[in-house]
């Protein structure tokens, strides 16, 4: 699978592109994706913290990486 930017989901190995910065996406300024949006709606409730709906693509893809690292969600075993 290769970087997605709507997913904030970053991958490496043989043909996949390098992560890109959010704050450098040309789309970075719009809304947070339909799968953003229900992706983070489930690391806020696992954290215990409240959803933010006024995030943008950029801003929900750098929630979704903090979230990950604190619930422990998203990570790959054996890595």
């Amino acid at each position: 699978m290769a970087d997605d930017e709507t997913t904030g989901q970053n991958t490496t190995g043989p043909g996949s592109n390098p992560a890109k910065d959010p704050e450098d996406w040309v789309t970075g300024d719009e809304p947070m994706t339909g799968p953003q949006r229900s992706y983070l709606q489930t690391l806020t409730r696992e954290a215990g913290e409240e959803f933010d709906e006024t995030l943008t693509k950029a801003q929900a893809s750098e929630r979704i990486d903090e979230l990950q690292q604190r619930t422990g969600r998203g990570q790959r075993s054996g890595a």
